[in-house]
């Protein structure tokens, strides 16, 4: 693998052996590129995942029950607004609330703990000013939060709702 060159050389009367070394590294270089390849060809590439999102099946509608309905409204500028219960009721109670994405992790967790997860359900309405990046965020979050498929769909908002969030 590595050679060691010597020379003698004599200089005047004194006689002396300067020893001059070389290390060939060639074979060192092809080890290499042989380890480089092998890793290359051996390694798999990430597979490209995807989240599963639930769609409702046909069939009849399945009624919600107002203790257990949460609605999330999706705004422009990355506000969002929530209530609880159905939309006019909470109107009258100026319960519409306006909230970030730092807090909304809290509210949704909260909401699943003080309900019974068979009446629990989370309605996600975004407006047309909204960002398809925030919607996702809003799924993102229900499952960091453990919410199981079938308890949050996403809805049109109405034009009411959208009133209020313009205000």
């Amino acid at each position: 693998m590595s050679e060691i060159l010597t020379t003698t050389s004599k200089k005047n009367t004194k006689a002396f052996i300067k020893k001059s070394t070389k290390v060939d590294l060639t074979p060192m270089v092809d080890l290499g590129f042989l380890l480089i390849t092998f890793f290359v060809f051996t390694t798999t590439m990430s597979k490209a995942t995807a989240m599963q999102f639930y769609e409702p099946k046909a069939g009849e509608e399945m009624p919600v029950a107002s203790s257990g309905a949460t609605t999330i409204l999706i705004g422009k500028n990355n506000a969002l607004y929530y209530y609880f219960g159905d939309f006019e009721t909470a109107k009258n109670n100026n319960a519409i609330l306006k909230t970030n994405f730092l807090d909304i992790r809290k509210i949704i967790t909260e909401k699943k703990k003080h309900t019974n997860i068979g009446k629990l359900m989370f309605i996600l309405k975004s407006t047309d000013s909204s960002t398809f990046g925030n919607a996702m965020k809003i799924i993102d979050e229900m499952t960091i939060c453990s919410i199981p498929a079938g308890h949050y769909v996403e809805d049109k908002i109405s034009a009411s709702e959208n009133e209020i969030i313009l205000k």
